[in-house]
């Protein structure tokens, strides 16, 4: 386990997350998040999705940021 991930926040946890080009590629749940209590991890397309994509297992809402 990673220093980042020492202490992994809860997936899912929040409806809606604010990611940048850094984060990419997008996976829900996100990387530093605990996989034990969540859904398999899916990489979504939001560059494809003009930067807004939605979950189809947990419904989170990205939104990219500049």
């Amino acid at each position: 386990m990673t220093a980042a991930n020492a202490h992994p926040t809860q997936a899912n946890a929040e409806q809606r997350y604010v990611v940048h080009r850094a984060d990419l590629p997008l996976s829900c749940p996100l990387p530093s998040m605990a996989l034990w209590n969540s859904h398999p991890r899916v990489y979504l397309p939001i560059e494809a999705e003009n930067g807004e994509v939605q979950c189809p297992y947990c419904g989170s809402h990205f939104v990219l940021e500049d």
